[in-house]
């Protein structure tokens, strides 16, 4: 379906947007939402937020002079009508495809993108970097940084905003929208008026004069005159936190009305001297959304569906998820034990949490988005005696990573951690890819570290991980379906750091470690008819290892190959170390390390990212033919044909 934007179709760009009168700027805002849902119902992607700053955007880019103007969008998701606004539309059914429009904002892919941002909670910190670095060249243009859809919770907003108190630059504007994530007080007319008062040029310039005059003053009567200012605006507006902070503070309005934002923005931009303000509005995240049913997260992120109906495009897949599985499997083992628990940041639905909640919800804990306080928190309940599961995306938990050395792995404190998304994940691309854990944990002192093969395996996992107490232990499982093998009844406890032979061979043997064991198998497959006897192991345990397992494998075959969806330095580090330290290495076994290259694989579907990354089977082949001394052309060959 294609939609009908009369008006934004000579909307090309923002030069474009400000030629328009204000009463037209609601009709285009309804055509840029309609385009928005119509080009995300083909593709799947970050629907709901996008959604939700509509308007917002529409008013930006009229008001203010990007990219002159640096506007800089938090989590960078809700900015889909952002990229159809600054001459993308014409691409915007690429985005997340290999080759299109990156899923958030990218500095490489416009001049309207002046910061990345996939991660939260960024754009109040780079853009006072922004601010300070325009003040040094001596710049009068402006910062707007647009936090919010949860952003705000974390703490590096807070420390973000304290210090751009500290500083008190000027030109610089913090808008928190507030979608329901995060905060959301009363907004009303009485509200939009007092806003629009206060950022009236008039009104702040006589502010400007008051602290001025003050000035003269005994210190005293100064610090008297600003509680007055701060109480009396509090009494009527709120937002103490952030007068506290040292910003001006302004609002709640409604984010959704044109005829509010546009005016109080206009006078924003016009009230050059009056430090940083923060601007709270208050939007609907999801706001005209097509789908019948109501939803927690408000369509956060959505898979290809039907723009008349909303109802999703089913998956043909049959296998359930991992992250389904891993949910189920909590569920089963809290109904055994209950010093289980469950803490997430802020995805209960992506982390299968949200099911965990509704069957368990004394036991679940949803902190935000404050991976810090998620693995510090888990510490202080298994230290009185709890069964934390820390269930956070593998690159979220990036944010943790002090909190896990020093308050978790320095205790050795038994501190569960499922990481979710581990390995690529296709169009949500480099950011959110999995790639690091391996590495990031393996370095640290008595962790246990586990990497699931099939879906079957993750239930074992949990079972492992609720059953063990001597320390911090981690398991690693990939997005998606899985690969469709018999699921057991329940889950086992596995033997700490014993691997597993899947299938016998004698010349080549393929040790994998995590999501690719299908993979393994079918590159055995292909060796096999080739005469070539393969075996697969399935390492299960990156720390400790199996070295009985390595050992074996390496003395009874010509060649040993390692397979893991993760960066250099991680499970064929840990496996190297070993054989080197044995003298295997000096015996002649010809080992071939393989794992994500050493580069950000770019976004696109997971079967492309996996050709990019040279993970599939048929790369697996080509490495053991290459390693065996077959002319390269024909390994390359083999490569090329999948």
């Amino acid at each position: 379906m294609t939609v009908k934007t009369p008006l934004l179709d000579k909307v090309p760009n923002p030069k474009a947007l400000k030629k328009l009168e204000p009463k037209q700027l609601r009709q285009l805002a309804d055509e840029l939402r309609a385009e928005t849902i119509d080009a995300v119902s083909g593709i799947g992607g970050h629907l709901g937020a996008g959604l939700g700053v509509v308007e917002l955007t529409v008013a930006l880019h009229y008001v203010f002079d990007a990219p002159e103007d640096k506007i800089i969008w938090d989590v960078g998701h809700q900015a889909y009508p952002h990229k159809i606004l600054t001459g993308r539309r014409d691409r915007i059914r690429t985005l997340r495809q290999k080759g299109g429009l990156y899923g958030f904002t990218k500095r490489t892919e416009s001049e309207y993108d002046p910061f990345g941002a996939a991660h939260s909670s960024t754009s109040i910190s780079s853009g006072l970097g922004f601010a300070v670095g325009r003040d040094f060249r001596k710049g009068d243009n402006h910062i707007i940084s647009v936090i919010g859809d949860g952003a705000a919770s974390a703490g590096m907003a807070y420390e973000a905003l304290n210090n751009t108190g500290a500083i008190h630059p000027n030109r610089m504007l913090v808008i928190l929208n507030d979608n329901g994530m995060s905060i959301a007080p009363a907004v009303g007319a009485l509200s939009h008026h007092l806003t629009r008062l206060m950022s009236t040029r008039g009104f702040l310039s006589i502010r400007e004069v008051a602290r001025q005059m003050a000035k003269k003053f005994p210190e005293p009567i100064q610090d008297m005159a600003k509680r007055a200012d701060e109480y009396a605006r509090t009494m009527l507006t709120g937002g103490s936190l952030f007068e506290e902070l040292g910003l001006y503070h302004l609002g709640p309005i409604d984010g959704h009305n044109l005829d509010h934002l546009v005016p109080i923005l206009e006078n924003i931009r016009d009230s050059k001297n009056a430090g940083p303000i923060l601007l709270h509005i208050i939007t609907e995240k999801g706001r005209g959304h097509p789908f019948p049913q109501p939803n927690k997260e408000k369509y956060h992120a959505v898979g290809k569906f039907d723009v008349i109906s909303g109802a999703p495009v089913k998956s043909k897949s049959n296998a359930p998820s991992y992250t389904k599985v891993y949910a189920e499997s909590l569920i089963r083992e809290t109904e055994k034990d209950k010093k289980i628990c469950a803490i997430t940041g802020a995805m209960p639905s992506g982390t299968g949490l949200d099911l965990y909640g509704d069957r368990f919800p004394e036991h679940c804990f949803d902190v935000g988005i404050a991976e810090q306080h998620a693995v510090t928190f888990a510490a202080g309940l298994a230290c009185d005696g709890m069964k934390p599961f820390v269930t956070i995306y593998s690159t979220f938990l990036q944010r943790g990573y002090d909190q896990v050395v020093h308050d978790v792995a320095i205790q050795k404190l038994p501190v569960r951690f499922a990481m979710d998304r581990a390995g690529l994940v296709g169009q949500d691309g480099p950011t959110h890819a999995g790639s690091f854990d391996i590495a990031y944990l393996g370095c640290l002192p008595g962790f246990v570290l586990m990497a699931c093969g099939d879906e079957a395996d993750l239930k074992h996992m949990v079972a492992t991980a609720a059953a063990y107490n001597e320390g911090p232990i981690g398991f690693r499982y990939p997005r998606g379906a899985g690969v469709g093998v018999d699921m057991p009844e329940e889950g086992k406890p596995l033997e700490i750091g014993k691997g597993r032979i899947i299938r016998e061979g004698s010349k080549i043997a393929i040790l994998s470690y995590g999501g690719r064991l299908s993979e393994c198998l079918a590159a055995a497959d292909e060796l096999a008819a080739r005469g070539l006897s393969t075996t697969v192991a399935d390492a299960r345990f990156a720390k400790p290892l199996d070295t009985a397992l390595i050992d074996r494998l390496g003395k009874e075959h010509e060649i040993l190959i390692t397979i893991e969806e993760g960066s250099i330095g991680g499970f064929a580090s840990f496996v190297l170390n070993h054989l080197a330290q044995t003298g295997a290495l000096d015996k002649g076994l010809k080992i071939r390390p393989m794992f994500l290259p050493d580069r950000f694989v770019a976004h696109g579907s997971p079967l492309e990212m996996y050709i990019d990354a040279g993970l599939q089977a048929a790369d697996i082949v080509a490495t053991a033919l290459s390693a065996l001394g077959m002319e390269k052309a024909e390994a390359a060959h083999l490569a090329a044909g999948q």
